[in-house]
């Protein structure tokens, strides 16, 4: 079937993807994220789309007719969404180039399995970096379990991937994620505060000292973080909307994605870690 990619089963060979593989090719995408998920009006949106329906702007070709003005025309959402590969692996592997508009019948099932192919190559990201670090190796087998457990999921057919547990893989992730951070301050130079889960929208941390400081889940807010060093900082789920991130450095934050990075307010000096590509808005 069209669904079941052949090389997914048990005895299919585990070669985990690399970060690089884990970043959006829209050209290789049937447009899913334009199609599969809903959006609100809001100040990321000017108008409702239900979940399973086109977006006004989709092109016949699944490409967006206002791609260069996403945010002028409101579209702000647009710009900062990522679905780290998830997209081309369900148009190009999972479904083998069969489109939700070719092929009606199917749309709700390639809908359903983009959003739990998502979740996976989002882990893969995290486990990748987190395998990367040098200080890792007291957690790397366990690490590389997950990973390629995570990764022959990924290449399952439609009808598995329904069944999955996204969330149990994550919980399972978990805690080796947070060793792998861990292990990686503790080696980086000075000590970091702990802010995990802090309030600090509109926080006034201009040029502040945050390497290797615990922001997992941070609310972050249009906080001032102009000119701050954030190298070694987990910033894993930490919520970076309008933080104003000029002339930071951010090259060695843990866990930084591209979604974060697409939310925040940055600048040409702005440092990223090199697995992440510069927003066109900044």
């Amino acid at each position: 079937m069209a669904d079941t990619p052949p090389e997914a089963g048990p005895n299919a060979a585990v070669h985990p993807p690399a970060r690089a593989e884990l970043r959006a090719d829209c050209s290789s995408c049937f447009g899913l994220c334009c199609a599969a998920l809903p959006f609100s009006a809001s100040a990321d949106f000017p108008v409702d789309k239900p979940a399973g329906q086109a977006c006004s702007n989709l092109g016949e070709d699944y490409g967006c007719t206002i791609h260069s003005r996403l945010r002028d025309e409101g579209f702000r959402g647009c710009t900062v969404f990522d679905c780290f590969g998830a997209g081309q692996q369900i148009s190009q592997v999972t479904f083998a180039g069969r489109s939700w508009r070719a092929d009606p019948g199917s749309a709700r099932s390639i809908f359903d399995a983009f959003g739990v192919m998502r979740q996976l190559h989002e882990l893969l990201w995290y486990l990748d970096e987190a395998r990367s670090l040098p200080t890792s190796e007291p957690v790397d087998a366990e690490l590389r379990a997950v990973q390629e457990e995570t990764a022959l999921l990924t290449r399952s057919g439609a009808a598995e991937l329904g069944e999955s547990d996204p969330d149990g893989l994550r919980e399972r992730a978990r805690p080796l994620l947070r060793r792998a951070s861990a292990l990686a301050r503790e080696d980086a130079p000075g000590t970091g505060p702990d802010r995990a889960g802090a309030d600090l929208v509109g926080a006034k941390l201009r040029k502040a000292d945050l390497r290797a400081a615990d922001l997992r889940g941070a609310l972050l807010i249009a906080a001032d973080l102009r000119g701050a060093d954030l190298r070694r900082a987990d910033v894993i789920g930490a919520d970076l909307r309008d933080a104003r991130v000029g002339g930071a450095d951010l090259s060695g934050a843990l866990f930084l994605t591209q979604p974060q990075a697409n939310a925040a307010r940055g600048d040409a000096a702005t440092r990223l870690p090199q697995a992440l590509e510069r927003p066109d808005h900044w």
